[in-house]
């Protein structure tokens, strides 16, 4: 789609730290939802990088170098060009694409994409006239820590050693991950002014009745 293209749909970016709750709000909303996590890229990838100071081989999959940004970028142009596009299925625990499904709007001029990289693409959305807002969903790292753990454990994403140290870091770290969001471009809030401002995207202002001209007798 060029510059010159208008949007069939815009796209509301919604970000955050793992575990802060964007899944949960995203499906609330009823708006069509793409989920820019299964855009992770694969296990083998010889690009994936490295943690820091970790053991040979582990990957860092908190950083925005392990996520296919071009991919998930690819995928919201067409979405909001045509309304439908095909997207990756990805399995976290083994850390593969397993398929393929489709995503289809139904007309919808509005969707959500939300992943922990969103923000990462909020600038080449901005940039195509392709965004209706961008949000980084923040509610407190003790809070977000907590979420975090029980839902990898109850989807059995990684090991529990991996998942206790990974909790750790990331809650440490949380206050790092927010400003780097906001500095891409999203805005910060809590869950209730972020669904405000999702249900504000998508309203249309009412018409104004034209107001007819006042003739004045001599």
């Amino acid at each position: 789609m060029s510059l010159s293209q208008p949007a069939a749909a815009r796209v509301i970016l919604l970000t955050g730290p793992s575990g802060s709750g964007k899944s949960s709000l995203a499906a609330v909303t009823g708006l069509p939802v793409l989920r820019l996590d299964d855009f992770y890229k694969e296990g083998d990838d010889p690009t994936l990088p490295l943690m820091s100071g970790g053991s040979h081989g582990s990957v860092d999959w908190d950083s925005a170098a392990s996520w296919n940004a071009g991919a998930a970028m690819a995928a919201v142009r067409e979405l909001c060009a045509t309304g439908r596009a095909a997207v990756p299925v990805y399995e976290i625990s083994t850390s593969s694409i397993t398929g393929e499904a489709p995503v289809d709007l139904g007309g919808a001029p509005l969707f959500i994409a939300e992943g922990i990289f969103a923000a990462d693409i909020v600038a080449p959305c901005r940039e195509l006239g392709l965004l209706a807002d961008a949000l980084c969903l923040s509610r407190g790292a003790v809070t977000t820590a907590r979420r975090r753990f029980v839902r990898d454990l109850r989807e059995g994403r990684k090991s529990v050693r991996f998942l206790a140290r990974r909790g750790w870091s990331l809650m440490r770290a949380e206050r790092t991950i927010v400003a780097r969001h906001a500095e891409l471009g999203a805005y910060v809030c809590g869950r209730g002014e972020a669904l405000e401002r999702i249900r504000g995207a998508g309203r249309v202002p009412e018409p104004v009745a034209p107001v007819a001209p006042v003739v004045v007798e001599a």
